[in-house]
């Protein structure tokens, strides 16, 4: 038995897509983390899983897991390469609530990402805080975009050096995702960002947008810029009348396989997500 995929990707950030609504593939850690592995799998950033939209709305249920078999509520670049892969403009059901597409006038694919979260129960923090200014060398600001969010203001550095232990600060239940920023101007900056769960990644979506997002609410930034990450660029505009967030940037695909079920070495049912 096989299994069909498409490999995309969203400036270097690599995601393998499964479409379960035409195929059995069982969420467990094993699968997860033995499908991303470059060197025993097909690999990639994060795996993506296409579902039927649950009741409530949208075009497609789409789950976000990374390398290490945890769920994320949210990932924008590869919401973008979800929208190229289905065509037209599909509303994407996520675990950080529903996802309107759309197509520029140059052909890149847009995200609506929604209102990002500021409250310290809703990012989540371990405990009653401003989220503007954390308890924390560098005095990062936090917010949710789906998934967890810490934005540094201090250079590019803290990234890859700080990464893994900022991830799993006790101040983050949760773990977070740690972006850490250059500001070139109001409306240009650059990000690194630590992917809880992934590591240092050529780019990130949503921490792009919490990094706009974080830098207006420090008065740093406008609210459209331009984010260069070493994989590319992203547009994103925190819209002033309902306060979401929009993603715009380019998606491709770059094949699709089929995987034998054998390289996953076992179905392991019992630890398989529902």
């Amino acid at each position: 038995m096989t299994i069909r995929f498409h490999k995309m990707q969203g400036l270097g950030n690599d995601f393998v897509v499964i479409d379960r609504r035409s195929q059995d593939f069982q969420a467990s850690i094993h699968n997860v983390s033995r499908l991303c592995d470059r060197r025993f799998g097909v690999g990639c950033d994060q795996l993506v899983l296409l579902d039927a939209p649950e009741e409530g709305g949208g075009d497609v249920g789409v789950r976000f897991f990374n390398p290490d078999g945890s769920e994320a509520g949210a990932c924008g670049n590869a919401s973008r390469c979800v929208a190229a892969l289905l065509g037209g403009a599909p509303v994407l059901r996520t675990r950080g609530g529903l996802l309107p597409s759309f197509r520029t006038e140059s052909g890149e694919i847009g995200i609506d990402m929604g209102r990002p979260a500021f409250d310290w129960k809703s990012i989540p923090l371990a405990c009653e805080m401003d989220s503007s200014s954390l308890p924390l060398p560098g005095a990062p600001a936090a917010c949710s975009m789906g998934n967890p969010h810490a934005t540094f203001f201090d250079g590019l550095e803290r990234a890859g050096r700080d990464g893994a232990a900022l991830e799993r600060d006790p101040l983050f239940p949760e773990r977070a995702n740690i972006g850490c920023v250059d500001i070139l101007d109001r409306r240009s900056i650059r990000l690194r960002v630590w992917e809880r769960g992934a590591g240092l990644t050529l780019a990130c979506g949503s921490g792009a947008c919490a990094a706009v997002v974080n830098g207006v609410r420090r008065g740093l930034l406008d609210r459209r810029c331009e984010v260069l990450m070493d994989g590319g660029s992203l547009t994103i505009a925190w819209r002033e009348a309902d306060d979401h967030v929009l993603m715009i940037g380019a998606a491709t695909h770059v094949f699709e396989g089929v995987l034998s079920r054998d390289a996953l070495n076992g179905i392991d049912d019992d630890r398989a997500a529902s």
